[in-house]
């Protein structure tokens, strides 16, 4: 009998690690999006070429082959967007940020915006006002991602962060009540903003487009989201993606204050 004994170093094993990471981290991203079954179709095509580069099939391989080599520009063009929400996930992880890995492993101010005080109480009066009128609203406040781009698809504003600004931006005959509100370093940067959208199939079928830009924006950034929904006057929190509906003003000032205090 012929034992075969396998040298696995540790290094191997961090390897193989890392790559369950990476595609793990890779298949969250298109979860619930038309692009999971493309990520699925690669990830079986590249398991064939590997069954028939094996097999030494030299025909077959040769035309497979030809596919893999230049496979990496077409997942360029068709996971452009979920490649950015990666990339934004890696430049944005906790992983070297205060209390992770330890007391402030690599920690530093990515720019100035964490350095100005958010004046929660003053958000949260807006919105508790636009829930008890019934006015639409969705809120959007900038962490390290300064949004520069979003906000210059709306009008410039540069004011100061105040619950009667607010509540006028947003009243249903104001000129700028249709879009986004985006808030960076205590200030409205920008009003009536084009937010992109989110694509997840299992979106819930009853919120509105308020909702799923609020998702949309929180996918590709690190930004807070708070929405008020005209429809049922309830307050939506959300983050990364996720969202937390219908709580009390006492909850989203507790919810902001876990982000920006």
């Amino acid at each position: 009998m012929i034992f075969l004994f396998i040298d696995i170093r540790w290094i191997d094993v961090l390897d193989i690690l890392l790559v369950a990471l990476l595609i793990y981290q890779l298949y969250s991203l298109v979860k619930g999006t038309v692009a999971v079954n493309i990520f699925i179709g690669i990830i079986l095509f590249y398991l064939l070429w590997l069954i028939v580069k094996a097999l030494n099939m030299q025909l077959f391989g040769s035309i497979l082959g030809k596919f893999i080599d230049v496979g990496f520009i077409a997942l360029l063009i068709v996971f452009q967007q979920e490649l950015r929400r990666f990339l934004l996930f890696i430049g944005t992880s906790d992983l070297f940020k205060k209390n992770k890995l330890g007391k402030g492993l690599f920690e530093f101010k990515w720019n100035v915006s964490s350095s100005v005080k958010l004046d929660i109480n003053v958000i949260a009066k807006a919105c508790k006002h636009m829930c008890e009128s019934r006015t639409g609203a969705i809120i959007i406040i900038t962490k390290n991602n300064d949004l520069n781009f979003y906000a210059n698809t709306g009008d410039t504003l540069n004011a100061k962060v105040s619950a009667r600004m607010i509540e006028s931006i947003f009243f249903k005959n104001s000129p700028l009540h249709d879009g986004a509100l985006i808030i960076s370093d205590n200030q409205i940067i920008a009003a009536r903003c084009v937010l992109p959208v989110t694509e997840d199939a299992d979106f819930p079928a009853h919120l509105g487009m308020r909702h799923r830009a609020a998702v949309g924006i929180t996918e590709n950034s690190d930004a807070i989201a708070v929405v008020v929904s005209e429809q049922t006057g309830e307050i939506s929190f959300c983050k990364e993606g996720r969202l937390k509906l219908n709580i009390s003003q006492e909850r989203l000032i507790e919810l902001l204050e876990r982000e920006f205090n």
